[in-house]
């Protein structure tokens, strides 16, 4: 007896088109699994990572390299700079500059101020000055007598007894004592070495060491080979012999 299931290919083939789904699920179902290892995410990730490293040690190879360019510099004046701020930087530039040279020529002129105040100062303190007050010139320096026969070696300042006689500037008085027909006189030494006499005195106020122009040495006085109270003046230049006093004085710029 035959078999009813004989292979009947066109009968196979009609349900084939009959049930095309159930081949196609069936397919579905046959696709071969896919290795832990080989999963097609993995891969693109891997791939990815590998192509970001890359970058990143080219970044990192390429770093100090960058580091070691110098920065560049902006000048002062860059085209984008703000006018207002480059005017406000080159007016303080130059007033700094006018600062400093007042205060040069300030410090100039106090030097020049103080230098001429020393000088000054040097004058003053070598000025010298009229030897007594109150007075009247009576003989002046050179011959004297009826028939010029007698030298006068100084000048004479006519005054009350007892008027001070002071230096005529600082100096050193040298010698004080009686001197003959001079009377009481003292010796005053200036720092240039001129002697100035001062003669006829009634007392001693100062008898040695040194003093300042207007140090009172003693009074007006007779004493000596005259008769009539006065001061008898002589210069001495060196300690040698006298000059006129009146001229002497005027050329110190003391007018008897």
């Amino acid at each position: 007896m035959a078999s009813t299931h004989s292979a009947d290919p066109t009968a196979a083939a009609t349900r084939l088109l009959d049930h095309p789904w159930e081949q196609a699920e069936q397919a579905r179902h046959r696709l071969p699994r896919q290795t832990r290892g080989g999963s097609p995410l993995l891969g693109v990730t891997a791939t990815m990572a590998a192509t970001f490293g890359a970058a990143g040690l080219t970044a990192a190879a390429a770093g100090p390299a960058a580091a070691a360019e110098p920065a560049v510099s902006v000048p002062d004046e860059a085209p984008d700079a703000d006018p207002g701020l480059a005017l406000a930087a080159r007016i303080q530039q130059q007033a700094d500059h006018r600062t400093a040279a007042d205060e040069a020529a300030r410090l100039a002129a106090a030097q020049e101020a103080e230098a001429r105040r020393a000088a000054q100062a040097a004058v003053e303190a070598t000025a010298l000055a009229l030897p007594t007050t109150g007075y009247t010139l009576g003989t002046q320096y050179g011959p004297s007598g009826s028939h010029w026969a007698h030298l006068h070696t100084g000048l004479d300042f006519e005054a009350a007894t007892g008027t001070p006689v002071t230096a005529v500037g600082p100096g050193t008085v040298t010698s004080a004592g009686w001197a003959g027909s001079y009377g009481y006189r003292i010796v005053q030494t200036l720092p240039d070495g001129t002697e100035i006499w001062y003669c006829h005195l009634a007392r001693l106020a100062t008898t040695d060491g040194p003093v300042e122009r207007g140090t009172v040495l003693g009074a007006v006085g007779a004493t000596g080979s005259v008769t009539s109270p006065r001061l008898h003046l002589e210069v001495r230049p060196g300690g040698g012999a006298p000059v006129d006093p009146l001229s002497w004085l005027r050329s110190h710029g003391v007018q008897p």
